[in-house]
């Protein structure tokens, strides 16, 4: 399994740089399934808008699927080299996705080797809590479920400022969860071959959870943060 876990995703240079720069080939040529946040409607997802933005960070109109959650069915065992999930109400947007029961299959896809893009509400979401945004992002009504995909051993907290550190200090404390802080320029990159549960990020990453700026070239269980 690889991840690519970031705030901002493409819309930071250095964050930008690094998805690409971990792809198995180049951006033009990778076949891409684009997950949506909560905002999509029917008709936003059967127009260009989608399109039109995948197409600005590289992506080649062919190889562009615009996830459809009026007809999830359709995205099954597709060939695909990414699957991308950027911003928005992280509880919103996991329900969404929960709701349609395509978040099974988004695991399938990930364990059987396509990479997954995740960016701020996408970095949440693939983590195992997203309970902790709820100081962010308010909680639909209803949504009782804050687990996410589970594909990565911890959780994350994206656009981490010095003044989300009690928050930050208090995740930490409480012990129920590794905790990754990431600034809007930061990424984490996590390849594993374990099938269940990305568990070897520490290997790369000290005890304080300060940033490894000196990156070796990827290997199989490790995370490296840019």
């Amino acid at each position: 399994m690889k991840l690519i876990l970031s705030s901002c995703d493409f819309r930071n240079e250095k964050s930008k740089k690094t998805i690409l720069n971990n792809l198995s080939k180049p951006v033009d040529q990778c076949k891409l399934l684009f997950i949506p946040n909560e905002k999509a409607t029917y008709e936003t997802i059967h127009s260009e808008k989608y399109f039109l933005r995948m197409q600005e960070f590289g992506f080649a109109r062919d190889n562009i699927s615009v996830f459809d959650y009026y007809n999830e069915q359709q995205f099954i065992n597709l060939d695909l080299d990414v699957i991308y999930i950027s911003g928005g109400n992280t509880f919103a947007t996991l329900k969404r996705i929960k709701d349609c029961g395509f978040d099974k299959e988004i695991i399938r896809y990930v364990r059987s080797g396509v990479l997954y893009i995740g960016g701020s509400a996408g970095a949440h979401i693939a983590t195992q809590s997203v309970a902790h945004i709820a100081a962010f992002d308010p909680i639909p009504d209803g949504m009782t479920d804050f687990k996410g995909l589970g594909l990565f051993d911890g959780i994350i907290f994206c656009h981490y400022t010095e003044e989300h550190k009690a928050l930050y200090d208090k995740l930490k404390s409480e012990g129920k969860y590794k905790v990754f802080a990431l600034r809007d320029e930061d990424s984490l990159v996590v390849a594993s071959t374990n099938d269940d549960v990305i568990r070897h990020y520490d290997l790369m990453i000290d005890e304080n959870n300060d940033p490894v700026r000196d990156p070796e070239p990827l290997r199989q269980s490790v995370c490296l943060r840019y």
